[in-house]
């Protein structure tokens, strides 16, 4: 099996460079590299030529049209059996493409998703963010940590799928609006074998500042609906709980309902305590607990609120 890894590139040639240099350290060799850089005005064009004696790269430069169709551009060009795509702020463990390619032959996939992590040597606010984004008192565990794999719905920063996927139903249909969910149910709908491959995470190097973290959620929220446009069962009740934080959360903090109070502030603790002694335990260290804390507050409410904003606008525009 040869892979062809796909990376979009937006003006961030430091990434490149960590994510070029952990593929030059996978323990297999049977890949190549296509970099679509998508309009860069700080192009990667030295950064890869550093890498061309270790690596089998291509290099295509494009008028900036969006990740998504970068990726469509990248899979076109691209010589392998399996295309897998990759954000350029990821960093591979050494044995990630071992791993993803005995999953593919031990179970027959033609499309996988990969969960994402945080490395030691990530500062405390990465580290809160990641937690923020796949603990189970946040997200459900719906980002790499699932009971059925077969229900993962794959996320652009670590999918892949086969060739035949590709040929068959083309790639994705819009440029950074959900396009990964919503190319993953029309890929799961055809009855193509896709699944979570808990195995092959990446390290995730988020650069977000809080209030940038703050606007990426809002954008999640808002992308779930957009993906209910092609497929209309996309939003399900997991995908509401963080706007019924939300509106839990305003609902305490400006005291509507007297009578529940006590039970108001008693979830709200309890839930609070469940992510700081989770966040605590998890990176052995009580400051990432309390940003774990924050950045949960932070991706729950911008996430519902995106969601809610969204609806609104898809209700009052028909």
């Amino acid at each position: 099996m040869l892979f062809s890894v796909i990376i979009p590139v937006y003006n961030r040639p430091d990434e490149l460079t960590e994510l070029l240099t952990s593929l030059r350290e996978q323990t297999i060799r049977n890949f190549e590299v296509v970099v679509v850089e998508d309009g860069s005005s700080n192009p990667s064009d030295t950064i890869i030529d550093s890498f061309q004696k270790d690596l089998e790269i291509q290099y295509i430069f494009q008028e900036n049209t969006g990740q998504g169709f970068a990726r469509n551009h990248g899979m076109k060009l691209a010589k392998g059996d399996f295309f897998v795509i990759l954000d350029s702020d990821v960093i591979l463990p050494s044995d990630y493409l071992e791993k993803l390619e005995n999953a593919i032959q031990t179970w027959g996939l033609d499309a996988f998703g990969g969960p994402d992590a945080a490395k030691d040597d990530f500062s405390s606010l990465q580290k809160a963010m990641d937690f923020a984004m796949t603990s189970f008192w946040t997200t459900g565990g719906i980002r790499g940590k699932m009971k059925d794999p077969s229900k993962y719905q794959a996320r652009g920063f670590n999918m892949g799928v086969s060739r035949a996927v590709f040929e068959d139903l083309g790639g994705f249909v819009d440029p950074n609006r959900g396009e990964d969910i919503e190319w993953s149910l029309r890929i799961k709908k055809a009855g193509y074998k896709l699944e979570l491959v808990e195995g092959a995470f990446v390290y995730h190097k988020r650069k977000n500042t809080l209030g940038s973290f703050a606007k990426q959620a809002f954008s999640f929220g808002q992308n779930r609906v957009n993906v209910s446009r092609f497929h209309p069962g996309a939003i399900k009740l997991v995908h509401l709980f963080p706007s019924l934080f939300l509106l839990f959360l305003i609902a305490t903090l400006a005291g509507v309902l007297p009578d529940t109070m006590i039970l108001q502030r008693f979830l709200l603790g309890f839930w609070a305590g469940m992510i700081l002694i989770s966040a605590t335990g998890q990176t052995r260290s009580i400051w990432v607990g309390l940003l774990s804390l924050v950045c949960s507050v932070v991706q729950l409410s911008s996430y519902g609120l995106g969601l809610i904003y969204e609806l609104l606008v898809k209700l009052f525009k028909g």
